[in-house]
This record gives C-alpha cells, sequence and structure tokens, in this order.
C-alpha cells in the first residue's frame, strides 16, 4: 500500500473553512456519527483507492462522481438520456457545434462563480490532459465563450452523443483554483460544484466529506461522509455488519448470502468481466494463440464455481445490461484458425493477472489459469491491488489481463468503450489491439445519429473485435451493493455507476 499522503485542504474561503473544521472535531468527538437521523455523518466503505489523487482524468472521476461531489455540463437519467445538470439547455448549431446555456447563480464549492469560462477552461484541460480521458478517445473537444452563460462546444466530427458525453465524470467543471498550481495534478477538493465538498483524502486510506451548503439544488441531508478505502471485500461486509460502516460498495457474492436480504441489494449492470489478451506482444501476439485461450475458456464454470449464480456466461462484449445487443448480434468476423495443443505447449510462460478490489477476480483467475493449464499452457498469477496495476496493464506488461468493464460508463453509450477499448488510439487499450477492420467499425458507429442505426453499426464492431480474440468474454456482473434498508435512505442503485452517495442519502 502506498505511503498515506494528504491532499490539502481546499483553498476556501474562511468561513468555510471554520465551519468544516468544526464538522471534522464533531465528527470525531461523537465517533464519527455526528447527531441522530438525518444529522448523522455517513460511513461509506469504497472498494478503489484513488489511483491518480483524485485526478478528474481517470478512474478516480467516477469515485467523485459516486461520492457526489462533481457535476458536469449534464448528468444521465436511469434511461442513459441526458438532462439539465450545470447547464439548463442545449441545441445543436451546424453538424459538428453544440450551444450550451449555463445554470445562472451557481458558485463552485470555493465561492467564486460558476460562468462560461469556467467551463471552457475544465473542457480544454481535459482535452489536453496526459493520458486522455477515455470519453475523449475518440473525439476533439473545442470549447468557446460566447458571452458570460453560453458556451459552444465544437467537434472533430459529428458527434450525436456529445450531450451524454458531458456527463462523464472526466468532463466536470472545476473553478480556477483546481489548476492552480503548474504542472501539478487537477485539484478537485473545493473546487468542484456537487452536494458535497472534498475535503481531505488521506492518501489510500480515507476521504472526508462536508456538505456543500451553498450547493445550487436541494441540500445534501448528510452533513458529511467519511470515507474508507478497502480493497478487501470480505473486510467490507465485515464493516457492514458489526456497523462500522453504513454503505458498503461491491460486496462479495461469497458474503451476500450470510449477510442477508435485509444488508443486500442486487441489481443488472452493465459490467462485462473480460480477459484482455495481450495482442502487441508475446504468447498472445498470435491469433491462433489467442484463439485457443479463447477455445480453453469456459465462462459457465465462473458462474456456477465463482459467481454462485450471481452472474450471467457471457455472450459478448455487451450484455444484459445492454438490452438492445441480444436482439442485433451476429457472429464474430475474422477468427483465426485455434492453435492445436502441441503448439501451445511449446509457447512460453504467460502471465494472467488481475486486482483484489473485486473479490471475486483473484477467484476467476484461478479457475481460468486451471483452464488455461488443461489447454497446454503454463501460467503465473499476478493479483494486486489495482491502483499499483493499471500503468503496467496499459503499457501493455501482462501477456493477460482479467478485468471487470462497465460498457456503459463513458457516455452511456458502448461507442466511447468501442473506442476506448479497441481502437489503435484507444486510451484503455489494455489489449494493445490495433485493427484497421475494428477502426473501420467504430468509427462508422460514431458517426451515426440514429439510435437504431448506431447501435446495429456498434454490434458489427463487437463482431470485429471477438474475430480478433483480442478479448475473451468471461461473465456479465450483477451488482450488489451493502447497506441496511431499514435505516439507510436514498442509496443510488445505479447500473451505469455514476452515482451511489446522493444528496438525499441519509441515515432514518
Amino acid at each position: 500500500m502506498p505511503t498515506p499522503r494528504r491532499l490539502r485542504r481546499a483553498a476556501l474561503p474562511l468561513a468555510a473553512t471554520a465551519l468544516l473544521a468544526t464538522a471534522v472535531t464533531a465528527c470525531t468527538s461523537s465517533g464519527g456519527s455526528g447527531g441522530s437521523g438525518g444529522d448523522q455523518r455517513l460511513k461509506v466503505a469504497l472498494a478503489f483507492p484513488p489511483a491518480q489523487a483524485m485526478s478528474p482524468y481517470g478512474d478516480d472521476a467516477v469515485t467523485l462522481s459516486r461520492l457526489a461531489v462533481v457535476e458536469g455540463l449534464t448528468r444521465l437519467d436511469r434511461d442513459g438520456e441526458a438532462e439539465p445538470a450545470l447547464a439548463t439547455s442545449w441545441k445543436r448549431d451546424g453538424d459538428r457545434a453544440w450551444l450550451f446555456t449555463i445554470r445562472p447563480d451557481t458558485v463552485f464549492q470555493d465561492g467564486t462563480e460558476l460562468d462560461a469560462a469556467a467551463v471552457v477552461r475544465s473542457l480544454a484541460a481535459a482535452q489536453q490532459a496526459s493520458p486522455k480521458p477515455r470519453v475523449l478517445s475518440d473525439t476533439t473537444l473545442t470549447p468557446t465563450a460566447e458571452g458570460a452563460d453560453t458556451v459552444r462546444i465544437t467537434t472533430k466530427d459529428a458527434d450525436p452523443l456529445l450531450p451524454q458525453r458531458l456527463a462523464n465524470p472526466s468532463l466536470s467543471v472545476l473553478s480556477a483554483g483546481a489548476y492552480a498550481k503548474s504542472g501539478a495534478k487537477v485539484d478537485p477538493a473545493g473546487h468542484a460544484t456537487g452536494p458535497f465538498t472534498l475535503a481531505e483524502v488521506n492518501g489510500a486510506v480515507s476521504a472526508t466529506l462536508e456538505r456543500n451548503d451553498t450547493y445550487w439544488g436541494a441540500k445534501a441531508k448528510a452533513p458529511g461522509v467519511d470515507v474508507k478505502f478497502v480493497a478487501d471485500g470480505t473486510a467490507r461486509a465485515n464493516a457492514l455488519r458489526t456497523k462500522d460502516v453504513d454503505v458498503a460498495e461491491y460486496v462479495p457474492i461469497s458474503q451476500a448470502s450470510l449477510l442477508g436480504d435485509g444488508l443486500v441489494h442486487e441489481f443488472p449492470s452493465a459490467r462485462t468481466n473480460g480477459l484482455s489478451l495481450n495482442t502487441g506482444r508475446g504468447v498472445f501476439a498470435d491469433p491462433a494463440m489467442r484463439a485457443a485461450a479463447r477455445a480453453a475458456i469456459d465462462p459457465k464454470a465462473l458462474v456456477d464455481g465463482v459467481y454462485e449464480g450471481r452472474a450471467d456466461p457471457a455472450q459478448g462484449l455487451l450484455g444484459p445490461g445492454v438490452p438492445w445487443a441480444a436482439g442485433l448480434r451476429t457472429a464474430p468476423t475474422g477468427r483465426a484458425k485455434a492453435a492445436t495443443p502441441a503448439e501451445v505447449r511449446k509457447t512460453p510462460e504467460i502471465v494472467l493477472a488481475t486486482y483484489t478490489n473485486r473479490p471475486e477476480l483473484p477467484e476467476v483467475a484461478t479457475v481460468v489459469q486451471q483452464q488455461l493449464e488443461k489447454s497446454g499452457f503454463t501460467v503465473k498469477q499476478v493479483v494486486r491491488d489495482y491502483a499499483q496495476m493499471e500503468a503496467d496493464a496499459l503499457a501493455g506488461k501482462y501477456d493477460g489481463f482479467i478485468q471487470a468493464r462497465n460498457t456503459l460508463l463513458d457516455t452511456a453509450d458502448p461507442v466511447s468503450y468501442l473506442a476506448s477499448d479497441f481502437t489503435c488510439d484507444g486510451s484503455f487499450n489494455i489489449t494493445q489491439l490495433c485493427a484497421k477492420p475494428v477502426d473501420t467499425a467504430v468509427d462508422k458507429a460514431a458517426a451515426l445519429a440514429d439510435t437504431d442505426a448506431r447501435h446495429k453499426a456498434e454490434m458489427t464492431a463487437e463482431a470485429a473485435i471477438l474475430g480478433s480474440d483480442a478479448l475473451v468474454p468471461l461473465v456479465h456482473e450483477r451488482f450488489v451493493q451493502g447497506y441496511d434498508d431499514a435505516r439507510v435512505q436514498g442509496v443510488a442503485l445505479d447500473p451505469m455507476e455514476r452515482t451511489l452517495i446522493t444528496a438525499d442519502t441519509r441515515i432514518g
């Protein structure tokens, strides 16, 4: 585990800083629970510690969104459609431009005003970030202010999904203070607009949130949130059982039946767990070896043996959480003939990696290792905390990487997932895949404004990706979140994983 580091307390006005200090002191003196009922602070256990010091340009952005800290111009409704957030309305202006009207009389958590210039600054910073946020892997945004309350956003190509794209947490709008330190990571602490202010982060251990009393919408019902980052799933479940936490995300399947229905809330997801094979180097640079690995995998054994029936065998990249996909799925195209067992046995040892933050994945890796070895591969496992593995996975240092991926996380439409994970310029391309048929198919889907036509084109792209055997789909997950529904109210059960704690989340 990394040495704990502290983010500086946000550059808040003096009065706000004093208020935060008072709240933290009160929380500490009362054992972290505050008063009673709606006055109690929330105690939350999250599975993933910050991987990039709460930078909004990686997976930490999702954590900030799930804790109701950051907001963008839009947000997504339950159907994945864009609705107003920091923008009150928008309209197209030609093929490649959109005009967004900024919400009036809105201030950041540090007291500065939200205006068009602030939006332009945040979107431009995201566009220039390195590595580029996944949601921008297939487009370029050029924002310009037109007066104090209107922003024009021009895209490289026609982008019918821009309103949904702007709901992505990596495109959150932050105040100037977030960018104040030249060359430093962008700092969201105290510089966002959400119902909760990120007051402090203690490395990979914990975080403290306080209610944002200047929030433009309904004020948070809880005075604050005390977050623990607990990678061990059994430890999260035990903390929920003993009431050390009020909410525990991603309860392990093995613990769900032990906790009981009152503490466990299962719901469908858009998440697919898959085995990414490194197409760029090593054993799996050979399509025949990738085909042999795919043929060796039995997803049903994973569903029955690891997930205890609380998952579905993967049929493709897009599962039950993307309900239209099954009816449009076509057979994979361009698959290579699998190498023979004798050929497989001649290959060097492969490194199969996964992470501990999702407790089922190490078990999945063990079963997959056994299946691969039965087919002749020699396999070495590497299992660590995700924060310690992401950079190596993206750099192609593993032969195989088992990950759980939400296919709707970026824009609520899978085209951005397909672009970021499987195209030559994709910013989250763990498979290292670079194949012209895939790029062409994804580009075609991204350009289509008609929803039905885009969905058909996305399934053509899925067929090309599956044909490359760059990723072997394993299972489609169901989410299991933990909280006591008799005492905790307002927890969001979001298939797209954008929200968890909201302004309405409270005790009692």
